[in-house]
């Protein structure tokens, strides 16, 4: 349900537009001034703003002004009973949606309104659009290693040096090699990531070089591969470690001769690459034990940027947790989650074994099952960062060991559930079973909270 702040100072207005928009089920706010109104937009996630331009304390086009500057995509319509086509104009340079003159015609009006939220929707959604399909997120962090390797990547980036990043899984290298690119002089070109890992040895090769038509039983056509996509731009190659040995000769030949030769294929073709690859394998190590090439290992690693785990940087933690809650609750279209103080400590005090896809994991996760604000309770209930060990949902009078049996649960909604019942139970009795203390303590509305505890059946021990 959208809603709708109605902000003039005539009262019957108001009431009139309340009772219009009421009846198309909208959920209707209204205040008689442009101070109160601002003060809305900030705290309520507010779909429309009806708002007249002549009023006392805030004239409309100031409240517009500082409307847009809190929320720029929020759709104003501004109504006045003065309306000239100058001051129309004038309301459309500012970033007004339309402008209606008083009275309003109803069928105008709820047109003009029902335009108004689906352009609102259609904003939304084009940025989480946008977000999703940019696969170039900032480096967050103000940590030495952080700025350490954004330095870096400034000196590094514009040159055509061959780098590799190390790192374990889930650190951040892909994000790494993608700013190489990024601020390269070939960032207009392609970047083309192979993930070597992921691709059985026998057809590694096909897919870096490619292959001649009729080469091997499945060549059923001509395939060009990653070197040739990758032509004038960057090639990633991840996990570079995991490659096989006939592969590593044949990608040794490409970065020194900058030509390659299709399977299958006799021609040879020229090729103009940036190679960056990564690993999470120590390659000295797999040199010693004859796992990878000396000589493709000093070919790749002309730099080298370690990319160190979460847990060697802890301070970065909470920047990236929050705009993790940020990124997430946009993309869910909710009002953004505050991370308390004692959560962000909690979310430092874990191992953090899998690094920053662990933590956006976990963010995600405790956005979906906490309140408006994420506790440092949530975090303990809900995060189980350590794999195998489960969290416990406890109370003040636990059972013997406060383990939850997760067999119980049948589907992630029941899980939830319960988790609700615990934690509510728990504050309730911490706070003698007074309702309005408990609401204001875990920060929901106390009619939300009483049809909480209707719904969990929840009684006051006697």
């Amino acid at each position: 349900m959208a809603k709708i702040l109605i902000v003039d100072d005539e009262r019957a207005i108001r009431n009139t537009l309340r009772e219009i928009l009421e009846y198309e089920d909208y959920e209707v706010l209204d205040v008689n001034n442009g101070i109160d109104g601002l003060n809305l937009i900030k705290t309520e996630d507010i779909d429309l703003v009806l708002c007249d331009i002549k009023m006392n304390k805030m004239d409309g086009m100031e409240v517009l002004t500082e409307g847009l500057t809190i929320k720029p995509d929020l759709p104003f319509i501004m109504i006045s009973g003065h309306g000239t086509i100058e001051t129309a104009v004038e309301a459309s340079k500012k970033g007004a949606y339309d402008f209606i003159s008083k009275p309003p015609d109803l069928n105008r009006l709820l047109i003009t309104v029902r335009n108004a939220l689906e352009r609102g929707n259609l904003v939304t959604e084009t940025k989480v659009l946008k977000r999703k399909a940019s696969k170039v997120r900032e480096i967050l962090g103000n940590s030495t290693a952080i700025n350490k390797i954004k330095d870096t990547i400034e000196r590094v980036a514009p040159t055509d040096a061959r780098v590799l990043v190390t790192g374990a899984n889930g650190s951040g290298k892909e994000l790494v090699a993608r700013w190489l690119h990024e601020k390269s002089l070939r960032v207009n070109g392609p970047i083309i990531e192979v993930n070597c890992a992921a691709i059985p040895s026998e057809l590694i090769e096909s897919e870096l070089f490619g292959h001649e038509k009729g080469s091997f039983t499945s060549a059923v056509k001509q395939r060009i591969g990653k070197f040739e996509q990758a032509n004038g731009g960057t090639l990633f190659l991840d996990e570079i470690g995991d490659m096989s040995h006939s592969a590593q000769a044949k990608v040794l030949r490409a970065l020194q001769e900058n030509k390659i030769t299709r399977v299958g294929g006799e021609k040879e073709i020229e090729v103009n690459v940036r190679v960056i690859a990564a690993t999470n394998k120590d390659l000295l190590k797999e040199i010693e034990d004859g796992n990878f090439r000396m000589d493709l290992y000093h070919r790749l690693s002309v730099i080298i940027i370690h990319v160190p785990p979460l847990i060697e940087r802890k301070e970065d933690i909470p920047i990236i947790a929050n705009s993790f809650c940020n990124e997430i609750c946009s993309e869910y279209r909710i009002p953004v989650k505050k991370i308390s103080d004692e959560a962000i400590k909690a979310l430092k005090a874990l191992p953090w074994t899998g690094n920053i896809r662990e933590l956006r994991n976990m963010i995600e996760r405790l956005i979906i099952l906490s309140d408006k604000t994420i506790t440092e309770s949530d975090v303990l209930n809900f995060a189980n960062p350590t794999g195998p060990e489960k969290p416990e949902l406890s109370t003040s009078n636990d059972s013997a060991n406060g383990k939850v049996d997760y067999d119980m649960f049948q589907s992630f909604q029941e899980y939830k559930d319960q988790a609700e019942k615990t934690y509510i139970k728990y504050k309730l009795e911490k706070n003698n079973w007074n309702v309005s203390k408990t609401a204001d303590d875990i920060d929901i509305q106390r009619s939300h909270l009483y049809s909480k505890i209707e719904k969990f059946g929840l009684k006051r021990s006697e």
